[in-house]
């Protein structure tokens, strides 16, 4: 008999307790005001995927090389699986703000590398310029854009590359 009096105080302190648990998630998800750039900043993040070219050319095995293979090993070309190491510079108005050689992972050096970087700059006109290199063989930079971008305060600017595009450039104005 005396647990079933107790169900109605049961069920109010139930109430009770979600009320004060959904007011604290309430609170939490409106009031804290985090800023994660100024009204008069903006941010250049760099992100993108990309695998260097290869660091040898693949090269056309002769007859004999073939026949010393098993047959189920035979194929014309030969291509080393390691990769070139990607470098990569990033200028804003001539003063650098990103600057890495990045080695390509992976047991065999075969993978691709992740880049990621974001700073906060002024809002306003600016000077981009970037650079890539992503192959040994290949002196300087095989991959290059300079562009006039307006960010406009509390803007983000995205910088990926597309291997056919090249760099791709999202949300600023140019």
């Amino acid at each position: 008999m005396s647990k079933l009096g107790n169900k109605p105080l049961r069920l109010l302190l139930q109430a009770i307790n979600y009320t004060v648990f959904m007011a604290i998630v309430w609170y939490f998800a409106t009031s804290p005001s985090i800023r994660i750039i100024a009204e008069d900043e903006a941010m250049i993040t760099i992100a993108f995927s990309h695998a260097g070219q290869l660091r040898e050319p693949c090269r056309r095995l002769t007859q004999e090389e073939l026949n010393e293979l098993p047959p189920n090993m035979r194929k014309l070309d030969d291509c080393p699986r390691e990769r070139s190491p990607v470098a990569i510079e990033a200028t804003l108005d001539d003063k650098p703000f990103y600057s890495a050689v990045l080695p390509p992972p992976g047991l065999f050096g075969d993978g691709g590398v992740d880049v990621f970087h974001k700073v906060k700059i002024p809002a306003g006109e600016h000077l981009l310029r970037l650079k890539m290199n992503d192959s040994v063989r290949i002196e300087g930079f095989n991959h290059q854009l300079e562009r006039r971008v307006k960010i406009d305060p509390a803007q983000i600017l995205l910088v990926s590359f597309e291997p056919d595009q090249g760099f791709v450039l999202r949300g600023g104005r140019m």
